[in-house]
C-alpha cells in the first residue's frame, strides 16, 4: 500500500453545495425574533443534531442559548436542513453534528420617515389641492 494516500473508511454525509450554499440556506430562511429586535439582542446560538441515512435532521438541541425567541428559530430552521443520503457498504450511517447560528441585528437606514397623502377637490372644476405630511420622527411602531 502506498504511504501517500489515506484511505477514507466511511464518508460522511454534507449539506448538498458545502459550507457556502449552508450559509446561503441558513442567511435565506432564518427570520429575526420579534422579541430579540425589540430587545435589541445580537449573539450566537448552538445547536447540536442528528442526521438520519436519508440526510433529514432530527433530534436538534440547544447547546447554547440566546433566548428571546433566537434558540426557537435556531432548532426551526436546522430542521428545515436536508444533507445527503447515507450507506456504507450497505450499512446506515448517521451524522452527529452541531452548527452555530448568529443573529446580528439588521442595518438601521440612514432615515426613515412616513408620509400622508391627502386629495381635497375645490369647488372649481378642474382645481385640486394636495396635502402632504412627512413625520421626520418616526414616532410610528413597525
Amino acid at each position: 500500500m502506498d504511504k501517500g494516500k489515506k484511505k477514507k473508511f466511511l464518508k460522511k454525509q454534507y449539506y448538498p453545495g458545502g459550507q457556502k450554499e449552508l450559509d446561503k440556506f441558513i442567511k435565506i430562511h432564518l427570520e429575526y425574533p420579534k422579541e430579540a429586535l425589540e430587545n435589541k439582542i445580537e449573539g450566537s446560538v448552538q445547536v447540536a443534531y442528528d442526521v438520519n441515512p436519508k440526510g433529514k435532521v432530527f433530534n436538534a438541541k440547544i447547546i447554547r442559548s440566546l433566548g428571546y425567541g433566537c434558540d426557537e428559530e435556531a432548532i426551526r430552521v436546522v430542521n428545515l436542513l436536508r444533507y445527503s443520503d447515507a450507506r456504507q457498504r450497505g450499512m446506515n450511517v448517521k451524522l452527529s453534528t452541531k452548527i452555530t447560528i448568529h443573529f446580528k441585528l439588521p442595518a438601521k437606514p440612514i432615515m426613515q420617515f412616513k408620509y400622508t397623502f391627502k386629495e381635497s377637490s375645490n369647488k372649481e372644476e378642474g382645481s385640486n389641492t394636495y396635502q402632504i405630511k412627512i413625520d421626520l420622527n418616526n414616532n410610528s411602531k413597525h
